[in-house]
Formats: C-alpha cells, structure tokens, sequence
C-alpha cells in the first residue's frame, strides 16, 4: 500500500460530529426529498456485509440525483465517512458556494483542467492527491469514472483513476448501477422528476484487483460489473437497458445525420435550380 501524507484538514472529513451532522441532514432533508421526488427501490445491501474500513464506491452517472441516490441508498456505516469530490474552481471558491455539498456529500474540493488555470499555469492550490490522501486516511469515496453526466442514458467509458486507487490503498471497490435516474431526471431537464417515476439502485458485491491486475483491466471489469448490475435489474423491472439506450443513441445520430445531408442535398438542388432561370 502506497503511503501517502494525510490531509492537512483531515478532522473535516472523519470528524464524530461532523459525521453525525452529515446523517442527520441527509436522512432528515435530502433523502426524504429525494425519495419522495422518486420511488427508489435498493438491491443488494446484503452484498455489503462484512464490509468495514474504507472502500471506492463506484456508479454510472447520468443524473443530479445519483450522489443523494447513494448516499440515502448505502448502510448508515458505511455511509458515515463517505466523500465525494466537487468542483474546485466553482464550489470551493466562496464558503457559501461548499455549503451545500460539504454538508451532504463530504465533499472534497477536485481540480478540473488538472488543477491548470485559464491561462494554463499550474493552479498554486492544487488538490492532486487529495483523493488518495483521504483513503489513506480512511475515508471512503463515491467516484462517478465516466466523469460527467450521460446526455442520453446509455454509460460512457470508464477513467482508471477510481480502479488506480483501489489497487494503490489496497481497498475494495463496490460496483453499484443507478436505474431509471437518467430518465427521471436528464441532463436536459430543468425542473424537478414529476409522477415519481422509479428508479433503482443495484449494489454488488465488493470487488478485488486479481494479482497483477492493471488498473486499466481493473476499471474495465468494474464498468462490466455495473454494466451487468444495470441491465439485469431494468429487465426485471420492464426498463431499458444500456445497450438498448445505446442503440438509441446511434439511431439518433443517424437521423441526424441522415437530415443534415437531406437538408444540404435541398439547399444545393434549390441553388441549382435558381441558378438555371
């Protein structure tokens, strides 16, 4: 196991009564909202006994609702230390702005452009190996590998980052899959989910790297893993799976595609036809 200088700030993130206040916001505020907004359905909490110390939880991502999804999802153990990162350059430029995501997710502030600013020089505050720092001390983290939002519900690739850190502390990784939050909740959508539709959230059992395993292979055996958690649980439940969002999303390109030439080969054919009188 690597070692790692622990965070300067470390009392923030393991503190007693930090934690407490933490669980009190979230089961008293946020995840009756939550479940309340949606009608969440848990699979596989059983996966998880046993289950102590710190760990890598890991989801596919394609809604605001999947960190409160997780968080309100997980054993209150579990959950207690767990942190997840924000944005450094939005919200932990003015205390008000980390308000919010201190309060219910633990968060630790992450360098987006690697820690680079505007004008590409090193950024004087750089948070790089503060991810590791908080395992090596303990703490558990959530960590989204596509990075960002799915814009039409299928899963992206998986970055090896949350695998590399697994395999580098020597801490198990929790696969979990989170169905029916993007279209509960798209990208696109403005307000808040109506009808409270379902959504599910599909936990794992807790996984290993192989002896000599890379995190590259590690991380994709994860992403499988979520993959098959997913896709089990929508057929249960009548939802779509990735795949067929996937093909979704490549007829629609096609479409586009096919409408984009359609609307080039009219424009040029009107020219011509102007162009003859």
């Amino acid at each position: 196991m690597a070692s790692v200088k622990p965070t300067k700030d470390r009392g923030r993130y393991t503190n007693d009564l930090s934690a407490v206040t933490r669980q009190a916001a979230n089961m008293l505020l946020l995840r009756p909202l939550v479940w309340k907004l949606v009608k969440v359905s848990v699979h596989g909490v059983d996966n998880l006994d046993g289950l102590d110390g710190a760990y890598v939880a890991v989801a596919n991502h394609s809604s605001h609702l999947d960190a409160p999804l997780v968080f309100g999802a997980l054993p209150k153990r579990l959950s207690k230390y767990l942190a997840t990162g924000a944005a450094a350059d939005y919200f932990f430029t003015a205390w008000w702005k980390a308000v919010t995501p201190v309060l219910f997710f633990n968060a630790f502030p992450v360098d987006r452009g690697k820690g680079k600013t505007k004008q590409g020089a090193r950024s004087p505050r750089s948070h790089r190996g503060m991810a590791g720092s908080l395992l090596t001390d303990g703490v558990p983290l959530l960590i989204f590998p596509e990075g960002t939002r799915s814009r039409t519900g299928a899963m992206g690739t998986f970055k090896p980052g949350a695998a590399a850190l697994a395999i580098s502390r020597g801490v198990p990784v929790i696969p979990i899959a989170l169905v029916g939050a993007w279209a509960a909740m798209p990208s696109e959508q403005s307000g808040l989910p109506k009808g409270r539709p379902p959504v599910h959230v599909a936990i794992g059992h807790p996984m290993d790297p192989v002896p000599g395993e890379i995190a590259h292979e590690f991380s994709e055996r994860i992403r499988r893993q979520v993959i098959e958690l997913h896709d089990q649980t929508a057929r249960a439940y009548g939802m779509p799976t990735l795949d067929e969002y996937g093909r979704h999303r490549a007829l629609s390109k096609a479409a586009g595609g096919a409408a984009a030439i359609q609307s080039k080969n009219s424009k040029a054919g009107s020219a011509e036809s102007n162009g003859g009188r």
